[in-house]
């Protein structure tokens, strides 16, 4: 089974607080294992502005984007994913579903500009998994695969996506429960 370019969705029963409601976008599953960014927790306290200024990056007034949780995996290094239509970016990893990852200063700096791929979001950190370690958690049902909407990824509000995920895919996110079972 190959996720590259689907979400996960926690389950109610996510014993990991740091993943509590988390709608994570695989970006790379092999055999060697998996990675992917949380999209919808949001960063409040660090500023897009104060992150550039950091990084020696100049141009970013006016220019607002969330920086998201991307996860608990080095969390010093930033990710922005993007629709695979902006091109012109040769180390950009192409995901399944429309979407691509960069992380280079490059892309950073035409963000700052106005000029980078849009619709954009920034994460610091990673989910990382190592061999069947994703699988064991999907088949203890700790997560729910749906599929990557690239409107529902990208959307505004990042404490929504997780429910309008679920209500895509035709579940009712009340509905769900952490108890797995056999039949």
């Amino acid at each position: 089974m190959d996720l590259t370019g689907k979400l996960l969705a926690a389950m109610p029963g996510m014993q990991d607080p740091r993943f509590d409601r988390a709608l994570i976008l695989i970006c790379s599953h092999s055999a060697d294992g998996a990675m992917g960014l949380i999209v919808n927790h949001s960063m409040p306290d660090v500023p897009f502005a104060s992150l550039l200024d950091q990084l020696g990056i100049a141009g970013a007034q006016g220019i607002h984007l969330d920086v998201h949780y991307g996860g608990p995996v080095e969390q010093g290094r930033g990710f922005i994913l993007h629709q695979n239509d902006f091109g012109g970016e040769a180390a950009s990893l192409d995901i399944a579903g429309g979407f691509q990852l960069s992380a280079t200063l490059d892309v950073l700096e035409l963000l700052a500009k106005g000029a980078g791929p849009k619709p954009a979001l920034l994460a610091l950190g990673y989910a990382g998994w190592g061999p069947s370690q994703l699988e064991a958690e999907i088949a203890e049902n700790a997560w729910l695969t749906l599929d990557g909407i690239p409107e529902i990824v990208f959307a505004a509000k990042a404490q929504e996506k997780w429910g309008a995920a679920l209500r895509h895919a035709g579940i009712n996110p009340l509905a769900l429960s952490g108890a797995a079972g056999r039949a």
